[in-house]
């Protein structure tokens, strides 16, 4: 559950959803990135460090250049992830079994 956390979380921004948008197309680099959302290179790098450090993308130096690509393994865990919660219904305090009233708690198992 912390997993899919942190992940949400680094994909709480509007430009870090944009860079992901972009390298659903192909792997691009820095500057290639920082051209298309007209935002300076530090920004850039961090909100990639950010992605990065989530495990949503993946880095391959060739030469000077880092080029940035998406896991998509990880975009797969995570929609399954996000399937399975969508899934399991939250459990009443009430009545200790599955209802549509306010009063209930998330089984995070």
């Amino acid at each position: 559950m912390l997993d899919l956390v942190d992940i949400l979380k680094a994909m709480s921004d509007e430009n870090r959803i944009k860079i992901i948008k972009m390298l659903v197309c192909c792997d691009m680099c820095v500057c290639d990135i920082c051209d298309n959302l007209e935002l300076s290179q530090p920004a850039v790098s961090h909100h990639l460090k950010i992605l990065s450090d989530a495990n949503l993308v993946n880095t391959k130096r060739q030469g000077k250049w880092i080029y940035y690509s998406l896991n998509k393994e990880k975009f797969d865990e995570l929609n399954q992830e996000l399937l399975e919660l969508i899934k399991k219904p939250a459990v009443c305090n009430y009545r200790k079994s599955t209802c549509n009233c306010q009063q209930y708690t998330v089984d995070f198992e």
